[in-house]
């Protein structure tokens, strides 16, 4: 079946699903493979359910009139994706990183959707399935869209470029995360620069963070700058505050003005100005953007500051890297405090430097004072320290719970594999 056609279907069905216990009747079901599943497998359960047509990539055992067969149901999602999106004129604005582009995404979309009907990336969904999934959510009578783009391999983000047919893009930072995919740091930066690739030749805009020296050297060549940072940019501002929330002077303002964010760790200063500088270029009136900014409440363990019984807490154990581990550890230790515990989770994907890099972590964590220091799985525990270690955060939990903390302040963070937010269950 032709895209074209495949699109008729999908306007008259425009919801769609890949996981037949998520499935509603009147959904669109793409019969998607993985190294573990296989969607074809589910496709007459799919119509049992109440689908009004299965997009197959195998050969089916019964005959239904909704049953459409592709070469491959993954390139026929991507292609459907192509298709919705040449069919806007809207801005597209694709944000990729190494630390905070979903944070940033939100913050971008808080601001942006105060003023313009936009559409937004939902969650972390930024990959392969999930972007398309996203771009063929976006309503015709959208204004604007804000796309995610996630990436642990060189190639990928070109890949999603190919049809997410971004105008607009912004690499909030690139940093030591996903090594082992990358090939290195420098892998990073080219694997990350392929949406800066995507920009420069199809003359699109970008929004960058001048701080950044690397940043300013991969967006050579490209003609539209919007310019953010703490000094020389079209937005700038700085740090007024920071314990523990984080509070932002926008200097750029003809009077400066402070922006009181829910947000803990002062490593959310270049998220908060990359939403300033964002909502500017599109015009939403100031007022909106600082209203927005402020409003906005972090979840699914990104920036959390959380107070339970006398105790406070950082959660920020959606992921970890070497950079953002630095990050938060630095915040914390700045953090006005009298008992602090460092409760850390092993980093993955950082392949033969993995071993060296918690080493590095430890080494740099031991330059502070802490009341307790909590390590937890992967490296760690390959690495002779004078912490407290455990397996997994199951056992940290026991311990956490045994312990009786009051008036302590806490900082969890790890990778999403550690699951460091158990230690709170």
């Amino acid at each position: 079946m032709q895209t074209e056609q495949l699109y008729q279907i999908y306007r008259n069905n425009p919801s769609i699903q890949t996981d037949t216990r998520k499935l509603k009747a009147g959904d669109l079901f793409f019969a998607l493979k993985g190294e573990n599943f296989n969607g074809n497998l589910f496709a007459e359960q799919a119509f049992e359910k109440g689908a009004v047509a299965a997009v197959v990539d195998e050969e089916m055992d019964f005959n239904h009139p909704g049953l459409i067969k592709v070469e491959n149901v993954l390139e026929a999602l991507q292609q459907l994706a192509k298709h919705h999106r040449l069919q806007f004129s809207i801005p597209f604005l694709a944000i990729t990183g190494s630390n905070g582009k979903t944070t940033t995404k939100e913050l971008i979309h808080a601001v942006l959707s105060s003023h313009l009907k936009t559409s937004t990336t939902e969650g972390n969904l930024n990959n392969h399935i999930g972007i398309p999934l996203t771009i063929l959510k976006v309503p015709l009578d959208a204004e604007i869209a804000v796309i995610e783009m996630g990436a642990n391999h060189q190639k990928e983000i070109a890949s999603y470029c190919t049809y997410t047919l971004p105008t607009h893009g912004l690499i909030n930072n690139v940093g030591k995360a996903h090594l082992e995919g990358f090939g290195g740091i420098e892998g990073v930066r080219k694997g990350k620069g392929e949406l800066y690739d995507f920009i420069r030749s199809s003359n699109g805009s970008i929004f960058i963070n001048t701080d950044f020296d690397y940043l300013m050297e991969m967006s050579k060549g490209i003609q539209n700058c919007i310019s953010y940072g703490t000094k020389n940019a079209g937005t700038t501002g700085h740090i007024a505050a920071s314990d523990p929330f984080l509070k932002v002077d926008i200097t750029s303002q003809p009077q400066p003005t402070i922006i009181s964010t829910h947000l803990a760790g002062n490593y959310n200063l270049p998220n908060v100005l990359a939403a300033v500088a964002v909502g500017s270029y599109f015009n939403v009136p100031f007022k909106k953007i600082k209203k927005a900014i402020e409003e906005y409440m972090p979840s699914n363990s990104r920036s959390q500051w959380i107070e339970k019984d006398s105790n406070h807490i950082i959660l920020d154990a959606y992921n970890a890297n070497p950079s953002s581990m630095k990050a938060a550890v630095e915040n914390f230790a700045a953090l006005k405090a009298e008992k602090k515990v460092l409760m850390l989770g092993a980093m993955a994907e950082l392949g033969q430097e993995s071993l060296a890099e918690h080493e590095a972590l430890l080494k740099f964590i031991q330059l502070y004072n802490w009341d307790e220091v909590l390590l937890v799985g992967g490296d760690f525990l390959k690495i002779k320290h004078p912490f407290t270690g455990f397996e997994n955060a199951a056992a940290a939990r026991d311990w956490f719970q045994q312990k009786g903390f009051t008036n302590t302040h806490f900082l969890i963070k790890g990778s999403r594999s550690m699951r460091m937010e158990g230690i709170l269950e």
